[in-house]
């Protein structure tokens, strides 16, 4: 019976060293300091697209915390949307950089879920179908390639599925001015950060 006792008393204060290591590190999260590579991909402008006139983004980011879990965000992205001509679509490509601020407005308790607000400036380059200006038609582009500047406003979520990996959705409003096709996209995204320090 007094091995058995010792057994459950080891055990509890196990299991009670074990929550409280659980709870130190999930303090750990979103330090002043902290850096995390993001890697991101979505739609652009909605989800119902048909095959071929798809519109979609892919980037890279680097995050860096500071007080309250907000951060800094500097990144690249590939933004493409295919516009319809006759029976073929032709493809408005942005190369953009950013730089921007994310303001965390709510979590939980356990630092395991993160609601963000972001405001970023954008600049890059945007070419309408690779700056080939005639079509297969005989046709002339009148728009050329053109540098774009301008923001986006930015809501995240983030959930921690480790202490090192954090899956986030995003909903972004791009703003870009300079462009000869179109100065608003919606984008809805995915994102898998990896924190490495």
């Amino acid at each position: 019976m007094k091995s058995r006792n010792k057994i459950v008393l080891v055990a509890s204060l196990v299991f009670s060293m074990s929550l409280l290591f659980i709870e130190e590190s999930q303090a750990q999260r979103c330090l002043p300091g902290m850096k995390g590579i993001e890697l991101r991909a979505g739609t652009v402008d909605g989800f119902k697209q048909e095959k071929g006139r798809e519109a979609f983004y892919f980037g890279a980011a680097i995050g860096k915390y500071v007080s309250g879990g907000n951060k800094w965000v500097f990144g690249a992205e590939y933004l493409q949307k295919n516009y319809d001509y006759k029976k073929t679509v032709i493809p408005v490509s942005a190369f953009t950089a950013e730089g921007g601020y994310y303001y965390n407005f709510l979590s939980d308790a356990g630092k395991t879920f993160f609601m963000s607000l972001g405001g970023s400036a954008l600049g890059g380059y945007e070419t309408c179908n690779w700056d080939n200006k005639k079509l297969y038609d005989g046709s002339t582009l009148a728009s050329d390639g053109a540098f774009v500047y301008g923001g986006a406003a930015t809501i995240e979520v983030e959930a921690y599925l480790s202490d090192r990996i954090v899956l986030s959705l995003s909903a972004r409003e791009r703003m870009l001015f300079g462009s000869p096709v179109g100065k608003f996209h919606t984008q809805v995204g995915i994102c898998m950060k990896f924190i490495i320090n």
